[in-house]
């Protein structure tokens, strides 16, 4: 552990501000401006840093304090560097009244409060709090009005924050860090935008809304003046572009609240493109749809198929005809007989026909009285 002394602080300047022959200790830490005390192991800042009256930079940064140290004596401090030390709470600040630049990242705190008395200052840096499981980087009220006059900068980066409507009144904001929490609501970012009309960077990257859909676009038209997003500049054209997109998209919406509210589906229909569920007659309870377009040759495959399919009949099922007794081709199918005395006109190929020489034998007495008659012949 290591505590702050004259020695340690003689030490902690450059080159530049090298202490004369001729010139008393006092007399040399009272010239002091800054002071680069990082990486020190530092624990305990003692009295002796109030002897730099005109220090204006001060880094702590990388040590191990656990509390702000007493600054009550360097009122011209305007840039205060203590992230990535053991600090648990914001305190003792007060007296600086010219400070501009605060940076306490890395460090312990779970409440933003006790800033409500520094008029000046512009920057603020809380990112990666080592808060408990859990929890997440609270804001009080008082220091957050307070702050809306004069705060620019802010980065609340990787704190588990899951909104950020308490920092809507910070009008004047015109760089937003907030990467690695846990925001999701668009139309939350969407009201705060409304207020911050100096915003020109944004940073959001490793929030869950980041995956939402057309994230980017909805931000630039949400952020008018928005120059950087998430580390990427933002050309004149695609604003515009986006802006043209999203006034198109708004008289679209109007229209159709207006044709619903009127209760003319008709004319909402006509223009347009996706056309309504419809019923299939064959089963009325079943909604159906109709079938969205498809690319031109895929079409005419689809066609061509269903063509073919329509033209091709079933083969007749080829049964061996039977010869009857009185000389007729008769099918063993009765089916066969049905299509043929339904048919209206028959049509075969030529037959070639022979003469057939038939022989009669008789028997029995035969009267001459009766006739042979054809059916007789024929067998029936």
């Amino acid at each position: 552990m290591v505590k702050l002394t004259i020695d340690l602080i003689a030490r902690g300047t450059s080159g530049y501000t090298k202490k004369k022959r001729d010139e008393s200790m006092s007399q040399y830490l009272r010239r002091l401006t800054h002071l680069y005390l990082e990486d020190r192991n530092i624990d305990e800042v003692s009295d002796e840093l109030s002897m730099c009256k005109n220090l204006s930079v001060l880094y702590l940064y990388d040590n191990q304090l656990n509390r702000i140290p007493m600054l009550h004596q360097n009122q011209n401090i305007n840039m205060l560097y203590l992230q990535n030390n053991d600090i648990c709470k914001i305190e003792n600040l007060t007296p600086l009244s010219r400070l501009s630049k605060l940076y306490l990242g890395g460090n312990c705190i779970t409440v933003l409060e006790g800033l409500d008395k520094l008029d000046n200052l512009q920057e603020l840096h809380l990112e990666n709090q080592r808060l408990p499981p859990g929890e997440k980087l609270l804001f009080d009220p008082r220091t957050i009005r307070s702050l809306s006059r004069s705060l620019q900068v802010i980065n609340v980066s990787g704190n588990n924050l899951n909104s950020i409507s308490d920092l809507e009144c910070l009008i004047m904001i015109q760089q937003f860090h907030a990467t690695d929490n846990q925001l999701m609501d668009m139309k939350e970012l969407a009201n705060i935008f409304g207020q911050w009309h100096r915003l020109w960077r944004l940073d959001l990257m490793g929030n869950p809304l980041c995956h939402k859909a057309k994230y980017r676009d909805r931000v630039i038209v949400m952020a008018s003046h928005l120059e950087i997003l998430d580390g990427k500049e933002i050309s004149e054209t695609s604003r515009q572009f986006l802006r043209n997109w999203h006034a198109s998209k708004e008289v679209q919406k109007k229209k159709r609240e207006e044709i619903y509210r009127k209760g003319n589906v008709g004319d909402f229909l006509d223009g347009n493109k996706e056309l309504p569920p419809v019923k299939d007659p064959r089963n009325p309870k079943v909604p159906g749809y109709m079938m969205p377009g498809l690319p031109r040759k895929q079409f005419d495959e689809l066609l061509a198929r269903t063509t073919t399919n329509m033209s091709e009949k079933p083969e007749p099922d080829r049964t061996t005809p039977v010869k009857a007794r009185s000389g007729i081709l008769r099918s063993k199918n009765a089916e066969d007989f049905a299509d043929f005395k339904n048919s209206t006109t028959i049509t075969s190929a030529p037959v070639r026909r022979r003469p057939v020489n038939m022989t009669f034998e008789l028997t029995g007495n035969l009267d001459s009285t009766h006739h042979i008659k054809p059916d007789h012949l024929l067998g029936h």
